[in-house]
């Protein structure tokens, strides 16, 4: 047997085995060393591989592919530092949930540690980030050796999906020669019969017993004051099982942008997408004290809301979520229940079934009244100002087809989403990066996440933009249709709503760091449209012609930083008036 041979064999099978688990999509950023993994997948009829130079932006492109198709999605590169520019997605794919697997070549062990070039110490190069790491063992051609390199891509498959979903890191040390047979490459041996997985793994439900379900229902049916909280969520059928148990139990609904909840046809009398300007009112925050909250999903963008339950520590605080972890940075969860959302709202539900429907109560009329007020006095205050960069939500929601794929850009732009992105009956679906959420590979992510298909806007700050400008490379290659919406503040905006504003000597070299870039050249030479709007009729116009068309078209939006903060404070005031204005006619927000 021959090193080729081995070396094809071994390979094959990982690579065969896990397309039978179900990957198909591969990123890969070029290399030597990863040369038979790489020709490998590329020969393969069922897998799709997708060829980015840029390790940073082709790990973010494999986490957004992941994260929209919600399956496993593969990750290829070669030895050294190449690896290492994986770490910034790795980590975000870690604290977003998003199940990658993450493939790196490397030196065999003889050439390690005595100063071979692009060779470091990728043993565990990710740390606590991935939920498993294997050092793969050397290609050999043995049945024990193809059944072993069988059973870990299953079940590399496996752990990556299985609740929470996350990376997992393969190391793979090969000798030279790199080139595989293509001619007949083995990919047969130890496999099953019919294409069957050599390993079939099977995931349950997380479901509540029915003992904790009754609890929990007894828990909300004796609260006068509740509310239910929805944060970063994509299960397309959360909407529709939360928005039942909300009528049943009669309690307003806080929908975070990312929450799927603000978009479709499913009735949102009881969504609340106001909260975040309205909570900011110090008289209503302290008035609104609730009994019990529970909270489905990731913590709420919303700082505004932290700040409210932080006032409000007595009450009792339930966090559901799917799978084990931490997810609750306020410290003052009562309860902590790992349980499908989707299930357990349906099983409350039935809960409620054994009685009558509980009755709208004055605390959640004046939840629902207080958003009217809210959703209107922004309106107001959005439809006459500039470029003002709150207004391209609204803007947005009458622009977007259904089917839609809106991304948020980290720092201001997903604010903005949480406050000027209201209730619609469009079928929007909202992403961000939201795990760690840098403003790092946002373009990269944005456009992986679109490569189904579906019309993608992306709405960025000009900082983040730069940060990522290579992500445009995907756009040019793969000729994916993508509108970008840059909000150019030449700087870092939100740093102008922070304490750091107020010292001006080193605000904009510390923080501000204009960088005064004209993108438009960045654009045209990755092939795309740059168009740079002065008013919102332009806006929307370009908005429709990029939609209405095939490729990348780059919308900017120029904006001033001072203005879109004072514009900003300014509609929160209004805000504040109109609820202080109602309370004096007569309207109260629910006692103490």
């Amino acid at each position: 047997m021959t090193a080729q041979e081995a070396i094809t064999s071994y390979v094959g099978a990982f690579v065969d085995e896990l397309a039978r688990a179900g990957v198909k999509h591969v990123v890969i950023s070029p290399g030597s060393r990863s040369t038979p993994m790489a020709m490998l997948m590329a020969s393969h009829p069922e897998w799709r591989a997708w060829v980015l130079v840029d390790e940073r932006s082709a790990a973010f492109f494999a986490l957004g592919m992941a994260k929209a198709r919600r399956e496993p999605v593969a990750l290829l590169c070669t030895s050294g530092t190449a690896a290492a520019n994986y770490f910034p997605a790795v980590v975000e794919a870690c604290h977003a949930r998003v199940p990658l697997i993450v493939l790196t070549a490397d030196r065999p062990h003889e050439l390690r540690d005595v100063g071979a070039p692009q060779a470091i110490d990728q043993i565990g190069l990710y740390g606590s980030y991935v939920k498993w790491f294997v050092e793969m063992a050397l290609p050999e051609n043995s049945p024990s050796m193809l059944q072993y390199v069988r059973t870990v891509a299953g079940r590399a498959a496996a752990v990556a999906l299985d609740s929470p979903s996350g990376p997992v890191h393969l190391n793979f040390p090969f000798r030279e020669p790199f080139i595989p047979s293509l001619d007949k490459p083995k990919v047969d041996a130890a496999a099953r019969e019919g294409e069957r997985p050599y390993v079939q793994v099977k995931r349950g439900t997380r479901r509540l017993g029915q003992p904790e379900v009754a609890r929990l229902a007894r828990i909300l049916r004796r609260a006068e004051r509740g509310l239910i909280v929805c944060g970063p969520m994509d299960d397309d059928c959360f909407p529709q099982a939360v928005v039942r148990l909300a009528q049943r139990i009669q309690f307003p609904v806080l929908a975070d942008p990312l929450s799927q909840l603000r978009s479709g046809t499913h009735d949102k009398t009881l969504v609340i997408d106001g909260y975040d300007s309205f909570l900011r009112h110090p008289g209503v925050a302290a008035r609104l004290q609730p009994d019990v909250v529970i909270r489905f999903g990731a913590m709420p963008v919303s700082k505004a809301f932290f700040l409210y339950m932080q006032e409000h520590t007595k009450c009792r605080y339930v966090v559901v979520d799917d799978s084990e972890g931490w997810r609750e940075p306020t410290l003052l969860a009562s309860d902590v229940i790992y349980a499908d959302p989707v299930h357990l709202c349906e099983e409350l539900v039935k809960k409620w079934n054994e009685c009558e429907y509980a009755s709208r109560n004055t605390w959640t009329d004046e939840w629902i009244e207080l958003n009217r007020i809210t959703q209107e006095e922004i309106l107001r205050q959005v439809s006459s100002s500039g470029l003002f960069e709150g207004r391209v939500f609204p803007e947005l929601v009458d622009c977007l087809p259904d089917q839609a794929l809106l991304f948020a850009g980290n720092s201001m732009p997903v604010r903005d989403m949480d406050t000027f992105f209201m209730n619609n009956r469009k079928n929007v679906r909202t992403m961000g990066n939201r795990g760690a959420s840098g403003i790092d590979g946002v373009v990269s992510t944005a456009l992986g996440a679109g490569v189904d298909g579906p019309p993608l806007v992306l709405v960025i700050g000009d900082l983040s933009f730069y940060h990522d400008l290579n992500g445009l490379l995907a756009a040019k290659l793969y000729q994916l249709n993508a509108t970008v919406v840059v909000l150019n503040n030449d700087g870092g905006g939100i740093f102008s709503f922070l304490p750091q504003a107020e010292h001006r000597k080193h605000f904009e070299m510390l923080f501000g760091t204009p960088v005064g870039l004209d993108f438009r050249h960045a654009v045209d030479m990755y092939g795309g449209t740059f168009r740079r709007v002065n008013d919102w009729e332009a806006f929307r116009a370009e908005v429709k012609t990029s939609l209405s068309k095939s490729g990348l078209t780059v919308i900017e939006v120029p904006t001033d930083r001072e203005e879109n903060a004072a514009k900003h404070r300014a509609i929160w005031q209004a805000v504040s008036h109109k609820i202080r204005a109602w309370q004096e006619e007569g309207g109260s927000c629910a006692s103490r």
